[in-house]
């Protein structure tokens, strides 16, 4: 059996001498604790040099990747004819059996006689010294890690990654330092901090105007619109600031051009960020902008390692603590996270918010996808998406479609829906028009109506014109029944407690002898209740016989 070890100066074949010996894992130390015992076990039978660095990088990188170099393929079928091989590498030695069947061994007792190997190396092979074995490991571990950083695609965004971190922190100090600028001048002239509202123009009205004093002999139509620059100058004037001296002066104006000059190194590192984003991923940058995709792609660490998350995630990324914090509470977990400052979620309604925010994190997770494993670099599939989503914030908020939801091509042809129409042809049944003629009022017909209402009009314009004496009669007699009834309710107001004490009394006694009686009451009320019947009916049909009289009245005037 053959041993396969790998050294940073190539690769070795050892011979083992005594394979019984592996059978005893435990004690199989103990043969590697001297040279000597060392070489009882196995002894070296070829060796395979590197002619140069590059030979050992490239070789290092294949078996990295569990791959045999074209150099180890050779040196293998050279001197491994009908023996069995053993590797450290378990998928190595399956690339090695399927290229060129050769028997690979792995297991416990062929990684311990590795480390057996590994102890005693320089002492197995001879012109290989330990002092120069150290240098080689060094310089090809330093290579590789060079290539590694160099080719490897997760490590290609640690720029963006760096520069959205590095314009976080600028526009922090710009603020800090602009507000600073605003508290220290403004001593001197507080009108001007409501007069100009921009940092960067306030630190360059400062640095060109110096004291207040001087605001009225200088020219700010660079910096400032017209209108500004003469509120101003009005302000200069009648200005309520304290006195400033030369030396102080000067070091407002020396903080001024700190913060002019932090704000255009913001300026050419948001150049730089924008042109690698549109190199790294060109799709997300479409959809979301420069800085949001940025912010994603260092929240999630790598590109790659955002590629790997859904949709779901892409959409709450930032906002864990919400999401942990709702989680416990048992609240409503957030919608949106670092993708909510995306432009299309700020054109929706708060009420869509939350709809265009899973669209766009679900498309989001497609572009993020596609830049990462795809060759291509256009934008047009962010581009593409980017259209279906507005086009799907046009249907939410109800305006008209300027494009299809589907394609790019143009407005779609809707066309109106008649079931009476067979494709193309005629109507299926005639169109119905309107029966004038069929128009009638229930109850009546055509020629009563008229007659009728005739003679209801003449009733009611005799009426009108000549009132009766009988109707005055009448209304004389409302006001005297009114006028008693107010002389009734006057008097029970007017009952003194007396009254009401005997009329309690009154009552109790009533009670007693209903409980005594109760069977002559029951027949008392019923004659009673006939009593009250009786009296109620003679006013009712008093009513009705006057009633009666007074429309025969009404006729035979009418008549005459």
């Amino acid at each position: 059996m053959l041993v396969l070890f790998e050294t940073p100066a190539g690769f070795a074949l050892f011979k083992v001498l005594d394979e019984g010996k592996l059978s005893k894992v435990e004690d199989l130390w103990q043969d590697f604790a001297s040279s000597d015992k060392a070489r009882k076990v196995v002894e070296l039978k070829a060796f395979n040099k590197f002619e140069n660095t590059s030979d050992a990088l490239s070789a290092a990188t294949l078996l990295i990747d569990s791959k045999p170099s074209k150099g180890l393929r050779k040196f293998l079928q050279k001197h491994c004819d009908g023996e069995t091989l053993a590797v450290a590498d378990s998928k190595l030695g399956n690339a090695i059996k399927e290229k060129l069947k050769i028997d690979c061994l792995h297991n416990s007792a062929v990684m311990e006689l590795m480390r057996g190997l590994r102890n005693q190396l320089t002492e197995l092979m001879s012109g290989l010294a330990e002092h120069d074995l150290g240098p080689m490991s060094l310089g090809l571990s330093h290579s590789l890690s060079r290539y590694k950083l160099k080719f490897s695609p997760e490590k290609v965004d640690t720029m963006i990654i760096q520069a959205i971190g590095l314009l976080d922190d600028l526009d922090k100090e710009l603020n800090t330092y602009a507000m600073r600028v605003r508290e220290w001048y403004g001593w001197h002239f507080p009108e001007l901090t409501k007069i100009v509202a921009d940092n960067i123009h306030y630190a360059k009205a400062v640095k060109m105007m110096g004291n207040r004093v001087n605001a009225v002999n200088l020219d700010f139509s660079e910096i400032l619109p017209e209108d500004v620059e003469a509120e101003l100058k009005e302000a200069a004037v009648i200005s309520m600031g304290t006195e400033v001296n030369d030396l102080d002066l000067s070091n407002i104006r020396e903080l001024c051009d700190q913060v002019l000059a932090l704000s255009e190194y913001r300026a050419q590192l948001y150049d730089y960020l924008k042109s690698r984003m549109n190199t790294i991923a060109p799709n997300l940058t479409a959809l979301v902008g420069e800085l949001v995709g940025a912010r994603l792609i260092a929240h999630g660490g790598s590109l790659m390692n955002l590629a790997k998350q859904p949709g779901s995630t892409i959409q709450i990324l930032g906002a864990e603590k919400a999401l942990f914090r709702a989680l416990k509470t048992k609240h409503a977990t957030p919608k949106y996270g670092l993708i909510y400052h995306a432009s299309l979620i700020g054109q929706a309604a708060p009420k869509h918010k939350g709809k265009i925010s899973r669209s766009l994190a679900a498309k989001s997770a497609l572009a993020i996808r596609y830049d990462a494993l795809a060759d291509g670099d256009d934008n047009s599939m962010g581009l593409e998406s980017r259209i279906k989503l507005e086009t799907r914030l046009r249907v939410l908020e109800g305006k008209e479609l300027g494009r299809s939801a589907g394609s790019t091509k143009g407005k779609p042809k809707i066309e109106a829906y008649e079931k009476d129409r067979k494709g193309g042809g005629a109507l299926i049944t005639p169109a119905k028009t309107y029966n004038s003629a069929a128009d009638l009022v229930l109850g009546q017909t055509t020629e009563e109506t008229p007659k009728k209402s005739e003679v209801a009009s003449k009733k009611r314009k005799h009426q009108e014109e000549e009132p009766t004496a009988e109707a005055a009669e009448e209304d004389g007699e409302q006001e005297k029944e009114r006028s008693k009834k107010k002389k009734k309710k006057s008097k029970d107001i007017e009952e003194t407690p007396a009254d009401v004490t005997d009329a309690s009394e009154k009552k109790k006694k009533k009670s007693k002898e209903a409980e005594e009686t109760p069977a002559t009451d029951a027949d008392g009320g019923k004659k009673k209740k006939k009593k009250k019947s009786d009296a109620e009916d003679t006013p009712m049909e008093t009513d009705v016989s006057a009633k009666k009289e007074k429309k025969k009245k009404k006729k035979k005037h009418a008549d005459e």
